[in-house]
């Protein structure tokens, strides 16, 4: 079936959506078309901003694919002070941001749990309430899950990186650390709790093909989540999984697919949240608003203090390492206005996605 027929359908399946992965040319643009039209029907032109602070790359965990990986000795690991966390809230309620990320290597302790609850009740102390939350910081237990959401935190984003059970092995250590059902668990664990729930995958791994994304986008909509972060892979030269490289996509085609990735999801999912991640970035100096124009709705400028941006390295040649957030702000001002987009200062930008999923569980008792 063409692309034109697949985009009038109202329901999509696998192999309609491996069509739209493989689109190329005219196709492709039609397909591009088709998302930006959703997306300014369902929500807007406005793109949210979310401030990211990843304050440690100290890690529990032993990926296959990632750079802060427990066991990469090469990694130069830091941990900011509380205090620099705190500022770093201040500049983004005080620059209008709306939103807060706190990103981290993932760890489980109770020093760790308590630390992130008493951030989370002095962020909204300092911020009176205004300053929204996302964390991102991995695999923990319910209780837990309920701590942060009682101490403010009310978006979770906990990125699966392959729906595939099999495909998930081939990334992860094989062991009780690394389980695919304890981290389906979890996604499930945080949307029964409250959090607006998100998750995503990377594009171009190894092993990885079209139909593989194909049903990570259905396992996104059969979970019903609220927000997707995802991007392209990126080898790093520190990680297992880089003895694959000759077997990866070249980097301009993985980009490529992460954008039909975004706009094929938008017209999956019409009305969720969709974050431009910064490793689109790191393949073309206008990634991020490239994946704007085609259904992306969120961006997250980094606001970690800048001496330690370049040591959160989960891949290689990081963007926007050197800016300070104040450069980084006026920088993505002009740049989204480049693609007709308009800038939710002062605003959560919630996922519009929860708000109509709550409504209806609410409706239906």
């Amino acid at each position: 079936m063409g692309v034109i027929k697949i985009l009038e359908k109202e329901i999509l399946d696998r192999e309609d959506l491996v069509n739209l992965l493989s689109a190329e040319a005219a196709d492709r643009q039609l397909l591009f078309k088709k998302a930006e039209e959703v997306k300014l029907r369902e929500i807007g032109n406005k793109v949210h901003f979310r401030g990211l602070v990843e304050f440690s790359n100290i890690c529990g965990k032993d990926c296959y694919y990632c750079g802060i990986r427990r066991s990469n000795r090469e990694a130069h690991r830091y941990n900011v002070t509380d205090e620099q966390i705190l500022d770093a809230a201040r500049f983004a309620h005080e620059n209008d941001y709306g939103s807060l990320v706190m990103q981290a290597g993932e760890l489980e302790s109770s020093a760790f749990t308590n630390r992130i609850e008493n951030l989370l009740r002095e962020i909204k102390k300092l911020s009176d309430g205004k300053l929204g939350i996302t964390l991102s910081l991995g695999e923990q237990s319910r209780e837990v899950y309920e701590r942060w959401y009682e101490a403010g935190a009310h978006r979770y984003l906990l990125r699966i990186e392959t729906s595939n059970p099999e495909l998930y092995k081939k990334y992860h250590p094989n062991d009780a650390l690394h389980d695919f059902e304890k981290r389906l668990g979890c996604l499930y664990t945080l949307k029964s709790i409250g959090y607006q729930t998100g998750t995503g995958v990377m594009i171009g791994l190894p092993f990885q093909d079209r139909g593989h994304l194909a049903e990570d986008l259905l396992f996104m909509k059969d979970f019903d989540v609220d927000m997707v972060g995802m991007g392209p892979f990126i080898e790093h030269q520190h990680t297992p999984l880089f003895q694959y490289r000759h077997q990866l996509l070249p980097i301009q085609e993985r980009f490529d697919l992460a954008l039909k990735m975004i706009a094929t999801l938008r017209i999956l999912m019409k009305d969720i949240n969709i974050a431009a991640a910064t490793a689109l970035q790191a393949i073309d100096p206008m990634g991020r608003e490239k994946a704007i124009k085609v259904g992306a709705n969120i961006i997250m400028p980094n606001i970690t203090p800048g001496k330690y941006r370049n040591d959160y390295a989960l891949y290689e040649n990081k963007p926007c390492v050197d800016e300070e957030p104040e450069e980084c702000k006026n920088c993505l001002d002009v740049r989204i206005q480049l693609v007709d987009g308009k800038i939710g200062y002062g605003e959560w930008g919630d996922s519009k996605h929860f708000a109509r999923r709550t409504e209806q569980r609410i409706d239906h008792g």
